[in-house]
């Protein structure tokens, strides 16, 4: 009898039926290993146990894919980046070192939210500066002085005056 081409996908294999497709009845009944030794044209799948402890390796990605798979994402996107509970928290301990009394201050939670936009907001365009700023130096590595300059070009001033403590 002729031997036919067997047709599978590579990655599934090929299911013990398209092995013993084009043989007889009395050979079909014989397990699968004595059909796989009697045809070496066809490609056997082997399973192979993990080598790291019984775990499977997780898929390794080239250098920046998962960067810019990230970037992508996030500017799709339209939520916010910093949870609200932290920066709630960040929030009133600035205010609380701000004015330093016995007085407990209430934020409304619209209040939150449009200062957390805002920093949010305001943190996106000074990174996007810096990282003009970064190419511009010829690197692709953003570093702090990168943020000075974008600062310094913009007049943002924040940190070289001090703040003044108000007492209420």
């Amino acid at each position: 009898m002729a031997r036919t081409k067997q047709v599978g996908h590579p990655r599934r294999g090929f299911s013990s039926a398209h092995r013993l497709q084009g043989q007889t009845s009395s050979s079909a009944a014989t397990s699968s290993s004595a059909a796989r030794s009697m045809s070496p044209a066809i490609p056997v799948r082997r399973l192979v146990a993990p080598t790291h402890g019984g775990v499977k390796r997780a898929r390794r990605y080239r250098p920046g894919q998962l960067a810019l798979r990230e970037i992508r994402k996030f500017q799709k996107s339209t939520e916010l980046l910093i949870r609200k509970l932290p920066f709630q928290r960040l929030v009133k301990e600035i205010t609380y070192t701000l004015y330093p009394n016995d007085i407990v201050y209430r934020f409304q939670s619209s209040g939150l939210l449009a200062l957390q936009e805002a920093a949010e907001a305001y943190l996106v365009y000074l990174f996007q500066d810096a990282n003009l700023c970064t190419i511009h130096a010829k690197r692709v590595t953003l570093m702090v002085k990168d943020i000075q300059l974008a600062r310094r070009i913009r007049g943002d001033l924040t940190n070289l005056l001090p703040i003044p403590v108000q007492n209420v």
